[in-house]
């Protein structure tokens, strides 16, 4: 279950970026400053969740604790709909320029979700090395996981889901999926005990993890 979130989540934030241009599209183009800002915001809000997602699993991570961790950008992705386009109208209205427009409605839409997808990664990692004490195969291995998704949903949400399910759709299915993925986590009671220096798994990891 562990590494199906990884992957999931590497799916969605790569398509989460792809639907933004279009989010983006009907008031600032699709320009080189829209791309190299929907880009921008995503590595900064990753980079941000990465950090966090280390300090976080350094305080006695649990499957449950991640399983908030998606429910967070869940909602987000659920209620997406209803507050993306007027903040993004207002940001147009406002006419700061073909530069800053588009940067501050990338921030406004897309950095909260991008940092509660960058949590997940570290803090998985910590579960899965408590539980296999092999950190550098288990830490590649779920960076392998979480890359093969984004390009699994790059691909899949450019090449043919847009077309057949739309934007809207598209980002308030990414909703349900993190909420439903969510939903087995707190089912686990995985939890690793980190004191000292040393982290003691509580609790058993499903087989296949």
């Amino acid at each position: 279950m562990i590494r199906f979130v990884v992957f999931i989540c590497g799916a969605i934030v790569m398509s989460f970026e792809i639907l933004g241009s279009r989010v983006l599209a009907p008031n600032f183009g699709s320009s080189v400053f829209v791309w190299g800002s929907l880009i921008s915001v995503f590595l900064a809000g990753l980079s941000a969740g990465y950090y966090l997602g280390g300090v976080f699993a350094d305080r006695n991570p649990s499957s449950a604790k991640l399983g908030i961790m998606l429910i967070i950008p869940g909602i987000l992705f659920l209620s997406f709909p209803l507050y993306s386009v007027p903040i993004s109208d207002w940001i147009f209205m406002r006419d700061l320029g073909v530069r800053l427009s588009p940067l501050l409605a990338s921030v406004a839409l897309f950095l909260l979700p991008a940092i509660f997808l960058g949590i997940v990664s570290p803090y998985t990692a910590k579960l899965m090395i408590c539980s296999h004490q092999t950190s550098g195969k288990t830490i590649g291995t779920l960076y392998a996981l979480s890359t093969f998704g984004s390009i699994i949903g790059t691909l899949l949400t450019s090449f043919y889901l847009i077309t057949v399910a739309g934007v809207t759709a598209l980002i308030m299915a990414q909703g349900v999926i993190l909420l439903a993925s969510a939903i087995p986590l707190f089912f686990m009671r995985l939890h690793c005990s980190v004191a000292n220096g040393e982290a003691v798994l509580q609790g058993k990891l499903p087989e296949g993890g």
